[in-house]
């Protein structure tokens, strides 16, 4: 197989999240890390190619040292992709000058720092065609998919309550010990106008419309920033409407004392519910009013066909987020190399502009001192 000639921005030494994408890629089988803009610093950005076996010819200064470069090569030298991995004020400038210069984009979300950003993005990825993946990693786990088929086919009934929760602690002590100005995501011209809802909300926000197929109309926050020290968000909650009858609620922290990355969700229709978390990811439970509780794992024949080939292994042996992250990237493969894909492998620009108006929206609501706005 012919391998998509991949690049990277961002995500050098010790970057966690450049880190997991590059595992994501290898592992899906699918791309060759080439070439890419690794670090702010050009020595360190030369050190970390040097490291993982790049030409030196290929690794970038910036942005438009990096265009300039690939485009003065053969179709079938440059590059094809590009994995965008760094902080968020970044994507957008990034993505829109890959499309623009023909190159097919993976950002890590959120995809843009406004609501206006992710619009444009939409318009040129609309005017090219061009394949764009957005790195909602918690909709390539085989469990979630097979959560989102059953839902779509029926299986649960009408939906009557959507719940999901996603909290983390790690801000806590940074919030406490006073070393707020360390931490980038704490800081708004750097991470946008929220950090809990822009960061892990946003997630809990996607699962939902991702797995229900629910598109929701109207958001009512009540935001907490914890002290004085932080300008942004930590903590919330926000009531959901998708239509006269169905609603729901997404409750996120990070300042949650001692928990790590306790991202649940719960959909409850007339004949079913479904659960799932992700710090136990390989099994999804199914409630009914008149049965034991039904767990179902992932590799078995009795999933539905999306949720069969998120898993590579057989039964019994569990696969985590790494391999989440190889299902997107597989999915935008297919997608770059016209081949056929299922509606869902993948998170695409879409995504992106629901997830910026969710975030925006959610702000207003809290602003504006509590009221329900409209998507």
């Amino acid at each position: 197989m012919e391998k998509i000639r991949l690049a990277q921005m961002g995500g050098g030494i010790g970057a966690f999240i450049g880190d997991a994408h590059r595992r994501g890629a290898r592992i899906s089988n699918r791309y060759e890390l080439v070439a890419g803009v690794f670090d702010v610093n050009f020595e360190r950005a030369k050190e970390f190619a040097q490291k993982e076996g790049i030409d030196s010819n290929r690794t970038y200064a910036d942005i438009d040292e990096f265009i300039k470069g690939e485009l003065q090569l053969s179709e079938s030298e440059r590059i094809e992709a590009v994995s965008i991995v760094t902080p968020n004020f970044l994507h957008y400038e990034m993505a829109k000058k890959c499309l623009e210069n023909g190159f097919h984009v993976i950002c890590e979300k959120p995809m843009t720092m406004t609501v206006e950003e992710a619009e444009t993005l939409q318009k040129i990825v609309d005017e090219t065609g061009l394949t764009f993946a957005l790195l909602h990693t918690y909709t390539g786990y085989p469990l979630v998919r097979q959560m989102r088929e059953m839902i779509r086919g029926g299986e649960i009934g009408e939906i009557q309550r959507v719940d999901a929760q996603y909290y983390q602690g790690w801000i806590n002590p940074i919030v406490h010990n006073g070393e707020v100005e360390k931490v980038w995501r704490l800081n708004s011209n750097v991470t946008g106008v929220s950090s809990c809802m822009g960061d892990i909300g946003v997630h809990a926000f996607n699962l939902i419309e991702y797995t229900t197929g629910l598109e929701t109309t109207k958001v009512l926050s009540d935001l907490n920033k914890i002290g004085n020290s932080v300008e942004l968000d930590l903590d919330g909650t926000v009531l959901l409407r998708f239509n006269a009858e169905t609603k729901g609620v997404i409750r996120s922290s990070q300042v949650a004392t001692g928990e790590e990355n306790n991202l649940t969700i719960a959909i409850y229709g007339s004949k079913l519910g479904l659960k799932w978390s992700q710090e136990d990811p390989n099994y999804l439970f199914v409630l009914s009013d008149n049965k034991p509780v039904e767990r179902l794992k992932p590799g078995n024949p009795y999933l539905k066909e999306l949720g069969i080939i998120s898993h590579t292994m057989p039964p019994g042996h569990p696969e985590g987020i790494y391999e989440a992250i190889a299902n997107i990237y597989t999915g935008a493969a297919k997608s770059i190399k016209g081949e056929e894909y299922f509606d869902g492998e993948f998170p695409t620009v879409l995504d992106g502009v629901r997830g910026m108006k969710f975030i925006h929206n959610v702000v207003e609501s809290n602003a504006k001192g509590n009221v329900w706005i409209s998507l």
